[in-house]
């Protein structure tokens, strides 16, 4: 999951662990004034999502659960406590819902006829059988028993908010805090706010440093920036300056040269690993020192590892990340 694109539709790119999460949230979903009933399902066996399949370029329609497992196994790693890895999966099977056609979804903006695909730029990872165990090796079942247990001890449970599947966007390493969506993404959403996150300390991604030569920061930016000069009138450590920062201390405005930018821009220009960053200015190069790894908004997966730590259950964990949101069975059990 890498970066940020805003336009007309929104992409954002989560970036997670080993291969990033991803959340879509489409102009259709920001506009959409009316909840969605969720109608009922007697029988697992019943639902069926249709996937775009990215390597093979065809849509394959597939059992729900048997996606969340592919969903669960490509986004979280398999060492993770069994209630962490229950919470992503029903985080996982919410945006799954959230997007298919049976439950009022606008489906798969950029492949018509699907409801999701396998394309991490525009949804969530999921692996194959194949690729996992290319991924695990000798430990492929052992490891695929404990994400098929997390999948089918939630088998059926989603997020709602006012009885509508939520967007249950997540992301790999907070730092600190998670971020509201209107911070990053200008749109209020009642269950994605700002919460406290002390549990992700021990991510791998908790921190980064990038250098940054001034001539590839201007070529990244364009010549319009004016970096160059800039730095030849005053110096690398004027080249940039923040302006202001979101309420959960990630970077909002900063100059560039004689570019004003959003931290989202400069994250995504610059493939930083989040937009909570310091910059330092070291000869002619500057570093850009990061806290975090995804755009932080929504389940934090390395906090939800450290909550279950501490004995949280996967209930607990998902509506401290997910404000305000209830858990249904869309099974109806």
């Amino acid at each position: 999951m890498r970066y940020i694109a805003i336009g007309s539709i929104l992409l954002v790119i989560v970036a997670v662990i080993a291969i990033p999460a991803i959340v879509v949230l489409s102009t259709y979903e920001m506009n959409k004034q009316t909840a969605t009933t969720l109608p009922p399902v007697s029988r697992q066996e019943d639902v069926m999502i249709k996937v775009y399949m990215g390597d093979i370029k065809q849509i394959v329609a597939m059992n729900l659960e048997d996606y969340v497992k592919g969903v669960v196994a490509g986004e979280m790693p398999a060492e993770f406590e069994i209630e962490a890895l229950k919470a992503q999966a029903v985080a996982a099977r919410t945006y799954a819902a959230k997007h298919m056609a049976l439950f009022g979804g606008a489906g798969s903006l950029e492949y018509p006829g699907a409801d999701i695909t396998t394309d991490y730029k525009e949804s969530q990872a999921w692996y194959s059988e194949t690729k996992l165990r290319e991924k695990w090796g000798a430990n492929y079942g052992k490891y695929w028993r404990k994400v098929s247990q997390a999948v089918d001890l939630t088998q059926g449970l989603i997020l709602t908010y006012n009885g509508e599947p939520i967007n249950a966007v997540f992301h790999s390493t907070s730092g600190e805090r998670t971020a509201s969506a209107k911070e990053v993404w200008g749109f209020e959403y009642p269950y994605l706010q700002s919460v406290v996150c002390s549990w992700d300390k021990v991510s791998p991604r908790y921190q980064d440093r990038k250098e940054i030569t001034l001539a590839e920061l201007e070529a990244r930016l364009g010549n319009d920036a004016v970096i160059m000069a800039a730095a030849q009138s005053g110096k690398s450590a004027g080249v940039v300056n923040i302006i202001d920062y979101t309420d959960s201390g990630r970077v909002n405005m900063v100059r560039v040269g004689t570019k004003q930018l959003s931290g989202l821009e400069v994250r995504e220009k610059l493939e930083l690993r989040s937009t909570k960053f310091i910059v330092e200015a070291i000869d002619d190069k500057l570093v850009f020192k990061t806290t975090g790894y995804g755009h932080g908004v929504g389940l934090c997966q390395y906090g939800a590892n450290g909550q279950a730590k501490e004995g949280r259950d996967f209930r607990q964990i998902l509506t401290y990340y997910y404000t305000g949101t209830a858990i249904k069975n869309i099974f109806g059990f």
